[in-house]
């Protein structure tokens, strides 16, 4: 009766792949740029560090790297990933307790040149597109600030 039910989990696993395999697959021919392969992963609620979304690559490349990734190499990894519940978010408390140690003064908010701060110098710096694209969904034009209580809530991912 486990088989069927991990038939079943892979089988969904799959079509969740495909189908967001797909999205960035633009000549229809089972390959997508190596560039979007982070945004697919990300896409089926994994959250890889850039080392092992480098790692990640190696495995499912060809030996002659092409700039493209196949369907068919890329499949079985991921599911893998998914089954093993690995790149999991991290948890909401966490995250909190992350964000509160930067902010010093308790707020309840960062502001703009503190976050460009700390994702630029501090710890794996955030590469322009990483920053840019943290940045357009985290803070508030009107404030030019992040309320980081509020953009958590966006940044973890719901199991159930």
């Amino acid at each position: 009766m486990a088989d069927d039910k991990e038939e079943l989990v892979v089988a969904e696993l799959h079509k969740k792949i495909k189908e967001a395999f797909e999205v960035f697959d633009h000549e229809l021919n089972n390959t997508v740029d190596v560039r979007e392969i982070g945004t697919i992963v990300r896409s089926l609620g994994c959250c890889p560090s850039e080392g092992e979304l480098h790692d990640l690559l190696a495995e499912v490349e060809e030996e002659e790297p092409t700039g493209y990734i196949r369907y068919e190499k890329f499949l079985p990894v991921m599911t893998k990933v998914l089954m093993e519940k690995r790149y999991r978010p991290i948890p909401e408390d966490v995250l909190l307790r992350a964000f509160e140690v930067l902010d010093q003064a308790k707020h309840g908010f960062l502001t703009k040149e503190e976050l460009i701060r700390y994702m630029t110098e501090e710890g794996e710096p955030f590469s322009q597109e990483e920053m840019e694209e943290m940045l357009s969904a985290a803070i508030d034009p009107e404030t030019n600030a992040i309320n980081y209580k509020e953009y958590i809530t966006t940044m973890v991912i719901d199991d159930s």
